[in-house]
């Protein structure tokens, strides 16, 4: 597998998967997601592959198949009244391919994205999972990540 940046060539392939995202998230909170649904319209997704303050990467094999993918977005609070200016990669995003699960293709573009995050400077690295979607908790724990900070509903 070969981690690059997405390029307009792969959009094919993340919509994909981000239908596969949406439906998990459907189906744990249908109250919250819409099913049937894109994410991003594909002028959303085309602004998006190219703005270097939100890069994407894509895990492709041979023959240019997008496996799995990961959405970023740097964040830096630069004179804050409370919160240090530190300079975070936030990944907003990180899917693989339902049938290529277990392949350690997660784990791999997650690797990457520290690496990325590494040589930009960047302090850590954060992302948020859904309470519903235990498997990416798991996932990320098993990964090294720990709780950063909880959020938390009351549904009325």
């Amino acid at each position: 597998m070969d981690i690059r940046r997405a390029q307009e060539k792969d959009m094919d392939g993340i919509n994909r998967l981000l239908g596969q995202v949406l439906a998990v998230h459907h189906e744990g909170r249908p109250d919250l997601f819409k099913g049937n649904t894109k994410k991003y319209t594909d002028e959303e997704l085309r602004t998006l592959i190219h703005d270097e303050a939100r890069p994407v990467f894509v895990g492709v094999d041979a023959e240019e198949n997008v496996l799995g993918y990961a959405f970023c977005v740097f964040q830096q609070h630069v004179d804050d009244n409370i919160l240090t200016d530190i300079r975070t990669l936030y990944i907003d995003d990180l899917c693989v391919e339902e049938d290529k699960r277990g392949q350690h293709i997660g784990r791999t573009l997650y690797e990457y994205v520290l690496d990325f995050a590494r040589r930009q400077d960047c302090y850590n690295v954060t992302l948020n999972v859904w309470a519903c979607n235990e498997g990416a908790r798991r996932f990320y724990e098993n990964c090294g990540l720990t709780p950063q900070k909880f959020g938390m509903e009351k549904v009325l």
